[in-house]
């Protein structure tokens, strides 16, 4: 499976999981310190356009990674941001193009760019998930993409906790799943809630 589709299948999920959002769970915490739901939602918009703007060309706009500020309907809005995204990831020369990331630098190849948006949005779909206490649903292959991506991911303390994309790595029980694995290496707790 190639990396456009990996990721269209984690946003189609984070999308699911999102629309089981109640009025009574936006205000919940999540698994990103300090971020509630509606937060977390209003996060993820933003780097659906971001992305998108970076597949097209001006990544390097700020005004393309600024978060929503009308969240009345948060799924509504991440509706609308990951149609936006997944128009553009799958326009013909997307993953040959040069993506621009202000959080990351660049320019990246957009393949490269683009299984930096995958592994975001595996993790970000269990964030929900987990916040609202549902399961994640994810075929292994997508899973086991997760896992090496995230095993490529920089785990030097000075790029990792508050204000970075990811917290400290967590350690890894033998016998841990893919998912399992992706999450503790990304500083995510599976017990988390």
């Amino acid at each position: 499976m190639d990396v456009v589709e990996l990721d269209r299948i984690a946003v189609h999920e984070a999308l699911r999981v999102v629309e089981l959002a109640q009025d009574r769970d936006w205000e919940r915490g999540s698994p990103c310190a300090g971020w509630t739901l509606r937060r977390l939602v209003a996060h993820m918009a933003a780097q659906h356009h971001g992305f998108a703007a970076a597949a097209r060309g001006a990544g390097g706009d700020p005004a393309y990674w600024t978060e929503p500020t009308d969240l009345r309907e948060p799924a509504k809005v991440h509706r609308a941001a990951a149609t936006d995204l997944l128009g553009a990831f799958a326009e013909p020369d997307a993953v040959e193009r040069e993506f621009t990331l202000p959080e990351l630098g660049g320019p990246f190849p957009g393949r490269l760019a683009i299984g930096f948006h995958f592994i975001d949005y595996v993790v970000h779909a269990w964030d929900v998930a987990a916040t609202l206490g549902v399961g994640l649903e994810l075929p292994d292959e997508v899973l086991t993409a997760a896992l090496a991506v995230a095993r490529f991911v920089p785990a030097d303390p000075a790029g990792r906790g508050p204000g970075f994309a990811f917290a400290a790595t967590l350690d890894v029980p033998p016998g841990a799943g893919p998912l399992e694995e992706t999450l503790r290496l990304l500083g995510r707790s599976p017990e988390w809630g």
